[in-house]
């Protein structure tokens, strides 16, 4: 192995041996992977060069190919474990050109791999395969077939090695810290912002040798009404009594999350609030209890949502998601949902982000968990902060 990829050779020999059999079983020669997170899977490489077109070709065998600019080629022998032979660059005239599309440089490279008539995947539904870089590359390869393998590789991720759940650990000591700082400073009068800044500053500096990287999302911290919405994230007001905010965070090492969502109220909270406290909290039990090798993701959800009907909650959507390695915009692996209509069998080894959060008329309420799926017994959450609502003042 070449580079500085954080993986030994038969890990990367793991993840390809699960990718090849997925193409073997679609019935494609070979894959074109853009997704960043699915890139550094397969190949370590790490840079924030995802803003152009990049990506990974793997084929039945032989090492796969990293593509992208040539600026970022150097990037890649820095981080990628493959041999410099199949780190390839594109020159910086195709960039952001109305002339020639980077597509077609791609072209040349899959014809001079004898791959000009394969049945070739591509990630039609990824945040970084337009429209337009499909139809160059389809006018390119007119003999090729291009077919549609989103989620051919994120579902080749679900199950975790050990190296994978021991850096998602790591990441969850750091989200404890971050959460902690959150927690801690958090008073009426602080500025939004300047709490933000404390928070970012604890996830970069992380814990002992484990150094933060940024993560794939940035804080989310409504407070008061802005926290009846899911994805909002800060300005420069003030946090004012009176009112609840909620953290959504996760610390960030080498590229593995581990998300964690906890609510503070300043001030006494309203009694409605209480009483989805209890109801969150005893619903959050039932579906860590459901969380078990050879239950379903929709166990998980069910369980979760009878105890809210008991309570007379109404709660809709989905609860959660699978987590591992990620880059913006997003720190899910977008393969199985915590949700009633997904029957995606678990198994030990998997993580996910149970996320059974509340958000009602006038007050969010975010409590959740990074859980992994254990051999026997139910989900181990992987935080050591306190599961409740927070109260300060």
């Amino acid at each position: 192995m070449t580079g500085h990829a954080p993986f030994s050779a038969a890990e990367y020999d793991r993840r390809l041996t699960l990718t090849r059999k997925a193409m073997q079983k679609a019935g494609l020669d070979a894959v074109f992977i853009t997704d960043p997170s699915n890139q550094a899977w397969l190949t370590g490489y790490d840079g924030w060069s995802f803003y152009v077109h990049q990506g990974v070709i793997v084929t039945q065998s032989g090492e796969p190919i990293w593509w992208g600019r040539n600026m970022d080629k150097f990037g890649g022998r820095r981080t990628c474990w493959m041999g410099h032979d199949n780190i390839l660059g594109y020159g910086d005239h195709y960039v952001q050109s109305s002339e020639v599309h980077p597509m077609q440089d791609l072209a040349d490279v899959i014809k001079s791999r004898g791959l000009e008539k394969a049945h070739i995947g591509v990630e039609m539904e990824n945040y970084y395969y337009s429209a337009k870089a499909h139809e160059v590359l389809k006018t390119c390869l007119p003999d090729a077939r291009l077919a549609d393998a989103t989620g051919l590789v994120n579902w080749q991720r679900l199950i975790k090695s050990e190296d994978e759940i021991d850096f998602i650990s790591k990441a969850s000591g750091i989200t404890d810290k971050v959460m902690q700082v959150a927690l801690e400073r958090a008073e009426p009068g602080m500025r939004k912002n300047d709490l933000v800044a404390d928070i970012m500053h604890a996830g970069i500096t992380g814990v002992g040798d484990d150094w933060g990287d940024y993560p794939a999302i940035v804080p989310l911290t409504p407070s008061g009404l802005d926290a009846t919405a899911a994805h909002l994230t800060w300005n420069g007001d003030k946090l004012r009594e009176g009112e609840a905010t909620f953290f959504e965070l996760s610390g960030c090492y080498r590229r593995y999350h581990a998300p964690l969502c906890r609510t503070i109220h300043l001030g006494t909270p309203p009694d409605e609030m209480k009483r989805a406290e209890i109801a969150q909290l005893e619903g959050i039990s039932a579906g860590l209890d459901a969380a078990r090798a050879g239950n379903l993701t929709c166990d998980i959800a069910n369980a979760f949502m009878a105890v809210m009907a008991k309570h007379g909650i109404e709660r809709q959507g989905r609860m959660g998601y699978p987590i591992g390695l990620s880059y913006p915009p997003d720190w899910g692996e977008r393969s199985a949902s915590i949700r009633s209509e997904d029957q995606t069998v678990l198994q030990a080894g998997m993580v996910f982000h149970f996320m059974p959060a509340l958000w009602m008329d006038t007050w969010g309420l975010e409590t959740t968990e990074t859980i992994l799926i254990t051999e026997n017994g139910s989900a181990k959450p992987l935080s050591n902060v306190e599961r409740k609502l927070f109260v300060k003042g």
